[in-house]
């Protein structure tokens, strides 16, 4: 997942723990081998390679993230696309340099979920040089399903934290929930607030994960499908939700929404706190208010 990865179970004898441990772990290897970009046997590598030609067969879990795909584009307005990762082609954030009007068009004309030709279990890039990314939920995807599979073991205290993006199963044996620090988007050792969580899923986007400085400027990877261009609004969003996944797709169209995301996190119903363009930190009613405060039941 390249990032910090932690599976906690607690209530179990140390190798019953270390044993289930183990199997969440290749749960998670098991999603990041069948769904990375990097990989050319994957799903998603041989419907990239297939791009402009051939449709390619999926099974039912890889149709089953397609049409949670198509949900996110429906309910952001076309924000959330999968097809928009070709636009890093035109950006690299580990050099301070802006790309050309030129790159950036070339790599939007190839953005478009609605080139994304489906047929029962068939998947087609409509054209050449096209890609899929489950990268905007696949680490939360993964975090639920391990955590899945320790519950349906009997796992009734723990998490699983894949780089931030976790997924919680049950509280402390004493009952406590879990306290999460919150990343300061302009601190590297610093957090901005803590969030309990007992059952559900934790996730933060932001500006600061990927990016470079430019006359004063602060460029993120977090590229508008529209435009092509990074958000300049918030710096991060965390949002605490029932499932991991769902926490993660709403923290990300939420960074895209910029100057709107307080009217659609309001009516998505779940919690979140997030930190604004001057640093001021904003949230839900009882999220953040207090630097311990936030609890998900």
């Amino acid at each position: 997942m390249a990032c910090g990865c932690e599976v906690r179970i607690a209530g179990l004898d140390e190798a019953s723990a270390f044993r289930l441990a183990q199997q969440a772990i290749e749960e998670v290897r098991r999603i990041e081998n069948k769904y990375s970009r990097y990989r050319a046997d994957s799903i998603v590598g041989r419907i990239n390679a297939a791009a402009g030609d051939a449709p390619v067969q999926c099974d039912g879990e890889t149709v089953s993230l397609m049409d949670y795909a198509d949900a996110l584009h429906a309910s952001s307005d076309g924000l959330f696309d999968i097809t928009s990762g070709v636009l890093r082609r035109a950006w690299d954030f580990r050099r301070a340099r802006l790309p050309s009007v030129a790159d950036v068009d070339a790599a939007r004309a190839l953005v478009g979920w609605q080139h994304v030709e489906r047929d029962g279990r068939h998947v087609r890039l409509s054209r050449a040089g096209m890609e899929i990314d489950f990268g905007g939920f696949g680490k939360e995807y993964a975090a639920d399903r391990a955590a899945t599979l320790l519950i349906d073991a009997g796992c009734r205290h723990g998490f699983v934290n894949l780089g931030g993006d976790l997924r919680a199963f049950g509280p402390q044996p004493d009952g406590s929930a879990w306290r999460f620090g919150i990343q300061h988007p302009r601190q590297a050792d610093a957090t901005v607030a803590s969030l309990d969580v007992v059952h559900g899923g934790l996730a933060t986007s932001g500006d600061y994960e990927r990016y470079f400085e430019l006359d004063g400027v602060r460029y993120c990877h977090i590229l508008d499908p529209r435009t092509g261009w990074p958000v300049r609004y918030w710096q991060s969003i965390t949002v605490l939700a029932p499932l991991a996944i769902a926490a993660g797709s709403l923290s990300t169209i939420a960074m895209l929404k910029q100057a709107a995301a307080g009217d659609f996190l309001a009516r998505s119903g779940a919690a979140w706190l997030a930190v604004g363009p001057r640093g001021e930190v904003v949230s839900s009613d009882g999220v953040g208010d207090d630097p311990a405060a936030g609890t998900v039941e």
